[in-house]
């Protein structure tokens, strides 16, 4: 297992894997992703080939592709200039353009396409081996081997499909995003966390919603990534609005039974940075920040935001941050993750960073 950058491809794993679809679909099963000792990408390619055996003993779903073709019979729509153009009609034909029913389907080729690519990537023998057999028999049941572009990709993601065709999809999508090299040798270019600052960036932020998601939930707490918050001013001069930025949080943690809510903002930088008279210190920008989200909510008639406490969440290569104060009512909370940790540390110390005393325990959490 190799590293990009300082962080082992382990820990990027599970970063995409609390990122993704297939976290939320099948759920926490309390830490068994974290104690796992094979490759994450093992894990997701079984979960792929379990999901793909079950849709096959089912059928795989089928839908309507635009096809051509020079037929004896009209078909769909008559495509009159190929028709004129190659003298069809003397032929006894006539050109079409119908939409057919067929196994052939971007979804499906998305599957075949990380059956393939897991089938060259897990260190598993016999389930590379499994992966491998499923993909043949796709091809033979009529799916092609073109990838599907990003949007067709997309627009699968946003298809409503069936249950078991949306887990499917959730596994195939992550396999094929799990199957990166190290930034040892290889053929293929990754974008690397400590230069591509926003990929990096935005992977940590739905990573830690996505945790939250399936871990917190359970305990009661909401959890509402990218929640954009007012500003409430008063009096604004006409052309304030125009120029006012907007302010739109990174998660939001609300728990009503306890009246508590957790404001969290995550960068992919370093929490401190060198001072002019002190080794180091808190980066103010990111401060003043937070202190903005919370402050600029009281006031509002909502006893959470009056109450609200703020977390700054960094991640760290071998290093270790956690410290807080309270600030005009409001507790500020200054944490780093450590990404070098083991997954079970990782997973732990994300739990351990939304305690405060009137919040449960990571043990409550994790149950």
């Amino acid at each position: 297992m190799g590293f990009i950058g300082r962080i082992p491809i382990r820990n990027i794993w599970l970063l995409m894997f609390y990122a993704s679809d297939l976290y939320r679909h099948i759920g926490d099963r309390n830490g068994t992703v974290e104690e796992n000792p094979d490759p994450l990408a093992d894990l997701v390619a079984e979960i792929l080939a379990h999901r793909v055996e079950h849709r096959l003993r089912r059928q795989l779903s089928t839908g309507f592709q635009p096809r051509e073709a020079n037929l004896r019979r009209v078909k769909g729509r008559i495509d009159l200039l190929r028709t004129t153009r190659h003298r069809l009609l003397d032929q006894g034909l006539v050109a079409c353009r119908f939409d057919e029913l067929s196994l052939d389907t971007p979804a499906n080729r998305l599957v075949l396409a990380a059956l393939e690519t897991m089938a060259n990537t897990v260190q598993n023998r016999d389930l590379c081996s499994r992966c491998g057999s499923l993909a043949l028999r796709l091809r033979r049941a009529g799916v092609s081997g073109k990838r599907p572009t990003r949007r067709q990709v997309a627009s699968v993601a946003d298809s409503r499909l069936l249950r078991d065709d949306a887990a499917m999809m959730a596994a195939a999508r992550l396999a094929l995003d799990l199957a990166l090299p190290t930034e040892q040798e290889g053929i293929h270019s990754l974008p690397v966390p400590d230069r591509e600052a926003h990929w990096a960036r935005q992977l940590f932020e739905r990573a830690v919603a996505g945790f939250y998601d399936v871990v917190a939930s359970p305990s009661g707490w909401k959890v509402r990534p990218g929640k954009p918050f007012r500003w409430n001013e008063q009096d604004p001069s006409p052309g304030l609005d125009a120029i006012l930025p907007s302010m739109k949080t990174d998660i939001v943690l609300d728990h009503e039974d306890r009246g508590h809510r957790i404001v969290i903002d995550t960068k992919f930088t370093e929490i401190v940075k060198a001072g002019h008279r002190r080794e180091s210190t808190l980066n103010s920008g990111y401060i003043y920040q937070m202190y903005a989200y919370i402050r600029s909510q009281e006031g509002q008639g909502d006893p959470m935001a009056d109450r609200a406490s703020g977390l700054l969440l960094h991640p760290a290569v071998g290093s270790d941050l956690d410290e807080g104060a309270e600030f005009q009512g409001h507790r500020i909370r200054f944490a780093t993750v450590d990404l070098t940790a083991s997954a079970w540390d990782i997973r732990n110390r994300l739990l351990q960073v939304i305690q405060v005393p009137f919040t449960a325990t990571a043990s409550d959490m994790a149950r």
